[in-house]
């Protein structure tokens, strides 16, 4: 907690807004998306999604996986005590769907589904793109399926998979991915090899968020590792959310921006 203050207070003093901002691109992101005051009719449906799981008294078993698909640790837990404290929060989730819709992804992969507070938000973001969610717990997936498919997120892909199991098994130099949210493992090691594996999916375009960049004196590492990765063009910290985009066409640049 102590780091987490530390790092706030000097992520508050490093920050800018819009009118620090002189890239085009980074600009019209600020001004068009995150800072979008405008309501959207889709936050009610995100709104109703989280509601129907703080209702739900159910009790799952939810499991927890190591390296290597070992079972870390398994606990009864309420979904609606999940849903509280382990989710996106409601601001969170917004700016995740307008994210989504400002870029229009067509291919999205998210890290972590949890109870897929997020996975909605991406889905309703773009219906048209075709969404990956990976949880290596089956009973949260179940559940959080079961949720999608209730709020008609038709077009999202639930996956059953140790995380690191599955970006190694899959044929990745065919496949391009629009869109990646990593939420899975808030580790050094585990963030830096989902990094490595997944560059091969970029195009110019490809827009990645890693959460809780600031969880940890690791985690703050990575992101100072990718952040000078020679393929990584520009970064957005937010303090929550750090933001990597692939554009060739700009010059390297750190942004720390408030939300």
């Amino acid at each position: 907690m102590l780091h987490i203050i530390k790092s706030y207070i000097k992520f508050l003093w490093n920050s800018k807004n819009e009118h620090a901002v002189h890239s085009p691109f980074v600009f019209n992101l600020l001004t068009k998306c995150f800072y979008d005051k405008k309501s959207k009719p889709e936050y009610s449906i995100l709104k109703n999604y989280r509601k129907s799981l703080l209702r739900n008294k159910n009790f799952i078993e939810v499991t927890d996986f190591g390296a290597g698909s070992r079972v870390f640790k398994s606990n009864k837990r309420q979904i609606s005590k999940i849903a509280s404290t382990a989710g996106i929060s409601p601001k969170r989730a917004e700016l995740l769907f307008r994210v989504t819709n400002y870029f229009q992804p067509k291919n999205i992969l998210e890290i972590g589904t949890s109870l897929g507070l997020a996975t909605s938000a991406l889905a309703l973001g773009n219906t048209k793109a075709n969404v990956i969610t990976l949880e290596g717990c089956p009973q949260t997936a179940n559940v959080a399926k079961n949720q999608l498919n209730q709020f008609d997120c038709k077009n999202v892909e639930n996956i059953i998979s140790e995380f690191e199991s599955f970006l190694i098994s899959e044929n990745l130099q065919s496949t391009i991915y629009n869109l990646i949210y990593f939420d899975g493992n808030h580790s050094k090691k585990a963030t830096l090899a989902y990094f490595e594996l997944l560059l091969p999916t970029i195009d110019n375009d490809s827009v990645w968020i890693f959460d809780d960049i600031h969880w940890s004196a690791e985690m703050e590492e990575a992101w100072e590792i990718m952040k000078n990765h020679p393929k990584v063009i520009v970064t957005i910290d937010t303090f929550q959310w750090g933001f990597i985009f692939f554009r060739r066409e700009q010059k390297k640049e750190h942004f720390t921006i408030r939300v």
